[in-house]
């Protein structure tokens, strides 16, 4: 027995400080297995917090401003809303910068926080009051006297840069959804 004790003694003399043993090997092998393994369940965990495809594919939409000509007012669909797309004049654009300061205007935004370029106006086109949609988006309809939108549930009125005015149950723009107007040339065919 003393023999076997002995030769015990003497490995533990023998490694060198800074010399790796097998048992160093394995915990860092073990440790390491830890962390794949750990990565491996957690990750379809967290992956599962991002939205459904389906859902992304409703994120975005594409609407080809070319045939869109100046005051013509177009009507399309993002998520399930309508959103109402504005190619204003110079006229609109030159009314809603000098209306930037009006006192009927209930939302202090100015014209150029509520575009991304001045000749475009893009809005869901949804009323803030009680979620209708209002009139003055397709031709022949009732714009009110700010020549904007007009909701006939409750005779809420926007101007042309879509701020509700003064007499209205409206105490905010409606929404504008997060837009990019990018300009593209056409492929040649």
């Amino acid at each position: 027995m003393s023999d076997k004790a002995a030769n015990v003694g003497d490995m533990r003399q023998a490694q060198q400080p800074g010399e790796h043993t097998r048992r160093d090997f394995l915990i860092l092998a073990a440790g390491a297995l830890g962390v794949v393994g750990t990565g491996v369940v957690l990750w379809p965990l967290i992956d599962s917090m991002n939205p459904a495809a389906d859902v992304r594919a409703l994120s975005t939409v594409d609407v080809d401003l070319g045939p869109i000509e100046v005051g013509q007012r177009v009507l399309t669909t993002w998520q399930g809303k309508p959103i109402f797309i504005d190619h204003r004049t110079s006229a609109e654009i030159a009314e809603a910068r000098a209306d930037d300061h009006s006192p009927a205007l209930i939302d202090p935004a100015t014209d150029a926080e509520r575009v991304q370029r001045e000749d475009w106006l893009v809005v869901i086109g949804i009323c803030t009051h009680l979620g209708c949609v209002p009139l003055g988006q397709r031709t022949g309809e009732p714009r009110g006297p700010y020549h904007g939108y007009f909701c006939p549930c409750h005779g809420s009125l926007y101007d042309t840069p879509d701020a509700p005015v003064v007499p209205t149950s409206l105490r905010q723009d409606r929404a504008r959804p997060d837009t990019t107007i990018a300009i593209e040339r056409p492929s040649s065919p």
